[in-house]
């Protein structure tokens, strides 16, 4: 059973997000489901769980101090890519690739996306 239907970030450039997430992560499997037409996006594999969105309320998009959004990787050679990627498009690393110690095969990596998100990568396997 799933914990949340999905997450949701806001951005102030769709085109761009949609170029920055359709890269990152299809590193994890994960494919751009639908458009929003001009006011959002929506990612998963077989079931929406990632979305894109303009704000509603029709203000800026802003970050959430505290908040990270993480996704589960195959492995550890797709977070290194994940993170490869992002910082490619211009992200801004918020953790370096590697081992984390708080559980045993914990593997992650950090980044702010292209709107000031906290974004992680995990999985927790040896490969």
């Amino acid at each position: 059973m799933s914990v949340f239907t999905h997450v949701t970030v806001g951005t102030n450039d769709l085109p761009r997000a949609r170029r920055f997430y359709d890269e990152v992560l299809g590193t994890f499997g994960m494919k751009r489901l639908a458009d929003l037409g001009d006011n959002g996006s929506i990612w998963g594999v077989d079931a929406p769980s990632f979305f894109v969105l303009k704000p509603a309320n029709g203000l800026p998009a802003s970050i959430g101090n505290g908040v990270t959004v993480s996704f589960q990787a195959p492995g550890r050679a797709a977070i290194d890519a994940a993170h490869r990627s992002a910082l490619a498009l211009g992200a801004e690393d918020e953790g370096q690739p590697g081992p984390r110690n708080w559980k045993e095969n914990a593997y992650a990596a950090y980044f702010r996306d292209l709107d000031g998100n906290k974004i992680a990568a995990y999985c927790f396997s040896g490969n």
